[in-house]
C-alpha cells in the first residue's frame, strides 16, 4: 500500500516492446503537493495521493561512523535499544495501517474531505518518523544485536531529509521542503505575451509526438527556466540536511542515502560504478544509433555526428527515456510485432479476465490464489460515479492479507503487462508478512521494482501461447524491433537512472559547490549520457530542480538497481527452468520448482542483507549486469553493424 515513508510502486507503464516508465513522469504534479502536505518533520516519502515508486533503504549496522558523543555517554543500552524497536514498530504498524486506509479512500474516492483525511494521517505518520528518528540517535555507537542494529537503520532511511534536533532547523527543513516542492508542481511554460500556458503533463505530451525541434527547445527552455528560483532553497536544504545527517553519526546527507545497501557508502558507490561500466558498451551502442536517426531526421547542423545529443529531441523532457522516438529509429522493413491488444480483444478479455489471467501466472509458479477480499477491495476499471486516482498501484493495507490492486484497467497490452507486474508486488508484500513491522519490505530498493518487472519479462510470445491467445510462436524475425523498443527505455535510461544521485552526492559532501551546481550538472549529462543541453546554460540556471526526484528530494539509483536486477532474476529464473534458447523469449510460467525459490527470496522481505536474498533466488550475492548484456545480445550484435563505419562516442 502507499505509506508515508513507505509508498507503494506506482505502475511503470510497461507494454509489450517497451520498456518501463519511470512513473514519476505521470504523478509529478500530485507527488510534489501531497510531499508538501505530509511530511511533518520532513520524514521523507509521504506521498499518499499517487503511489510513487520509491522504497526505503535497507539496513547496514556498519556504515554509520560514531556520533561525536557515544550512545554510552548518554546513558543509553542495549536493553533500551531493545525496547525501543520493539515500541516503534508497534507505533508505525498501527499508523501504517490507518494512513493507509485513509489513503485507500482518498485514491478512490476524491473528495476534499477525504484528502484532507488522508493528508492529516500522513502528517500524523510522517511526525511519528520523524519523532521516533530523533529518539534512535541515542542509540548510535552501541553494540547492538544484527537484527536491533539493522532496524533502526531501516528507521533512519526512511527520512531522504534527516532533521536536526534544533527545532529552528527541522522548520526551516519542512519550509524549504515545501517550496521547493511547490515551485516544482505549480511551474508552466507560457509564451513571450504570457499566453498559451502549459503544464507539465501538457508538455509530455507535446514531447511524446512532436518532431517539431524549435517548439520542443522552446518547450524544453522554458520548463528548465522555471526551476531557477530553487537554487539558493536548495543550497540551504542541503546544507540542513546534513546536520541532520551528522548528527545519525553519518558525515552528510548523501553517505546516509549510500549507507542503505548492507556496505559502506563509498563501496556503494564504487559498486554502481562498476555495473555502469557493463552496460556501457551497450548504450554507447544504442546512443550512436539513435544518433545517426536523429541526424537523419533533423540534418547534421542539429544533431552533429561526434557530439553528445541535444537532449530535447529524445521524446522526453529529461532524455531519461527514449521510446517516444521509436518511430524515428524503428529498422525499416521491421516485422510487426505480436499485437497483443487485438488479442484479447479477439478473445473477449475484460478487466477480470485479465485479473485472473496474472493471479494464474502466480498460482502457475505455485503460490496461493488471491484472498476473497483482494476481488471484493480492489479498483480495477475507473467508476462512473466518482474521480479516483488511476495511476496503477498494488496496496499492503494491514501487512498481512489485505492486499489489492488500484488501477483504470482497459483492454489492451500495456495493461494486460501492468496488472502482472502490479500482481507481483501484491505476491511480494504477502510474502514478507511474517517478518516484523520494519523488516516488511523489498530487500533494498531497488528489489520491488525489479521484482514487478522480473515478472513482465515473462509476458512473451511464447506465454501468450500457453493462454491460447496466440496459435504458436511467431518467428523470430521481429525480434530486433522488438528488443529495440525495450532498449530505448529500460537502456537509454541507465546512465541517468545514475547521475542524479551521483550530482546529489558531491553537493552533499561539499566536492560539488554552490557556484558550480549547474556545471557539475551538464558535466555529469554529457560524461554519461552523452546529452548535452540545446542552449546555452549558466550558473544563473538550476536545471537539475527541473527534475521532479531532485525538488522534492526523493533518492534515484534505486531505479538504476531495478533495471539491473530485474534481468538478474530473469535470467536465474530461466535457468532454473531449463530454458536454453534466447533469454528475451523466455517465460517462466507454470514452473513450480522456479516459484518456490523465487518465494525463498521473497519470504525474507528486508530481514537480510539484500546480497542473501539474491543469492538465495540467483545463487550470486553480486549485482550484475550480464543478464541485462545477455538480454540484449541480438540486438547490440545488429547495432554494431549498423554503427560500421560511425564515429561512435561523444
Amino acid at each position: 500500500m502507499p505509506r508515508p515513508g513507505r509508498t507503494a510502486r506506482a505502475r511503470l507503464s510497461l507494454r509489450v516492446g517497451s520498456g518501463a516508465r519511470e512513473c514519476e513522469d505521470v504523478t509529478r504534479m500530485s507527488i510534489s503537493r501531497l510531499t508538501r502536505l505530509h511530511r511533518a518533520g520532513v520524514a521523507a516519502g509521504a506521498l499518499l495521493l499517487l503511489a510513487a515508486c520509491d522504497q526505503p533503504a535497507s539496513a547496514d549496522k556498519a556504515a554509520a561512523a560514531p556520533p561525536p558523543a557515544s550512545a554510552q555517554q548518554k546513558g543509553a543500552t542495549v536493553e533500551d535499544a531493545v525496547r525501543f524497536v520493539e515500541r516503534a514498530e508497534a507505533q508505525l504498524a498501527e499508523a501504517r495501517e490507518h494512513s493507509g486506509r485513509l489513503a485507500w479512500v482518498m485514491n478512490t474516492y476524491i473528495t476534499p474531505d477525504t484528502l484532507k483525511l488522508s493528508s492529516e494521517a500522513g502528517a500524523a505518520y510522517s511526525a511519528l518518523v520523524a519523532k521516533l528518528t530523533a529518539e534512535s540517535k541515542q542509540f548510535v555507537g552501541l553494540d547492538l544485536p544484527a537484527d536491533v542494529a539493522r532496524k533502526l537503520s531501516l528507521l533512519r532511511n526512511e527520512t531522504a531529509l534527516p532533521s536536526p534536533a534544533d527545532a529552528a532547523l527541522n522548520k526551516e527543513l519542512a519550509e524549504l521542503d515545501a517550496k521547493l516542492g511547490e515551485l516544482y508542481a505549480t511551474g508552466k511554460v507560457c509564451r513571450d505575451d504570457g499566453s498559451d500556458c502549459k503544464t507539465l503533463d501538457e508538455i509530455d505530451d507535446i514531447f511524446r509526438s512532436s518532431r517539431d525541434e524549435k517548439e520542443l527547445r522552446r518547450l524544453w527552455t522554458g520548463w528548465h527556466t522555471v526551476a531557477q528560483p530553487m537554487r539558493p532553497l536548495y543550497q540551504r536544504e542541503a546544507e540542513i540536511a546534513n546536520i541532520g545527517a551528522k548528527e545519525l553519526g553519518l558525515t552528510d546527507t548523501g553517505a546516509l542515502w549510500r549507507s542503505g545497501y548492507d556496505m559502506k557508502p563509498e563501496e556503494f558507490e564504487a559498486e554502481t560504478d562498476r555495473l555502469w561500466e557493463q552496460v556501457k558498451p551497450l548504450y554507447t551502442a544504442l546512443h550512436c544509433y539513435a544518433r545517426t536517426k536523429l541526424g537523419e531526421k533533423y540534418g547534421t547542423d542539429v544533431v552533429p555526428q561526434d557530439k553528445p545529443i541535444p537532449a530535447h529531441l529524445l521524446g522526453n523532457m529529461w532524455a531519461q527515456e527514449w521510446g517516444n522516438i521509436y518511430d524515428i529509429v524503428a529498422p525499416k522493413q521491421a516485422t510487426r510485432n505480436v499485437d497483443v491488444t487485438a488479442l484479447l480483444t479477439k478473445a473477449g478479455y475484460d478487466p477480470i479476465k485479465m485479473t485472473k489471467s496474472a493471479e494464474g501466472f502466480f498460482t502457475g509458479l505455485g503460490f496461493a490464489s488471491m484472498p476473497q477480499t483482494f476481488w471484493d477491495r480492489s479498483m480495477l476499471t475507473r467508476p462512473k460515479d466518482r474521480e479516483v486516482v488511476c495511476h496503477a498501484s498494488a496496496w499492503d493495507i494491514d501487512d498481512k492479507d489485505d492486499i489489492r490492486i488500484k488501477m483504470c484497467m482497459r483492454v489492451n497490452g500495456d495493461d494486460f503487462q501492468t496488472i502482472h507486474h502490479e500482481m507481483g508486488h501484491n505476491i511480494y508484500q504477502r510474502a514478507y508478512k511474517a517478518q516484523s513491522t520494519l523488516f516488511r519490505n523489498g530487500a533494498n530498493d531497488g528489489f520491488h521494482e525489479a521484482i514487478g518487472d522480473f515478472i513482465a519479462l515473462s509476458v512473451t510470445p511464447g506465454y501468450l501461447v500457453k493462454l491460447g491467445l496466440l496459435d504458436k510462436e511467431p518467428s523470430t524475425d521481429g525480434d530486433i524491433g522488438l528488443l529495440l523498443q525495450q532498449a530505448m527505455d529500460k537502456v537509454a535510461f541507465m546512465p541517468f537512472g545514475l547521475l542524479i544521485d551521483k550530482w546529489r552526492w558531491d553537493v552533499f559532501s561539499g566536492k560539488t559547490k554552490p557556484e558550480d551546481y549547474n556545471k557539475a550538472w551538464w558535466d555529469l549529462r554529457v560524461k554519461y549520457q552523452g546529452v548535452a543541453a540545446p542552449v546555452e546554460r549558466t550558473e544563473a540556471d538550476f536545471d537539475p530542480g527541473a527534475k521532479n526526484h531532485v525538488a522534492t528530494s526523493v533518492p534515484y539509483v534505486r531505479y538504476f538497481l531495478a533495471r539491473i536486477l530485474q534481468f538478474q532474476f530473469h535470467q536465474a529464473a530461466c535457468q532454473q527452468a531449463g530454458y536454453t534458447g534466447p533469454l528475451h523469449r523466455c517465460s517462466i510460467a507454470g514452473n513450480t520448482e522456479v516459484g518456490k525459490r523465487f518465494n525463498a527470496m521473497l519470504e525474507m522481505g528486508a530481514s537480510k542483507p539484500w546480497p542473501e536474498a539474491l543469492k538465495t533466488f540467483t545463487g550470486s550475492d553480486k549485482m550484475d549486469a550480464g543478464a541485462m548484456l545477455a538480454y540484449f545480445a541480438p540486438l547490440k550484435d545488429w547495432l554494431d553493424k549498423q554503427n560500421e563505419g560511425k564515429s561512435c562516442g561523444w
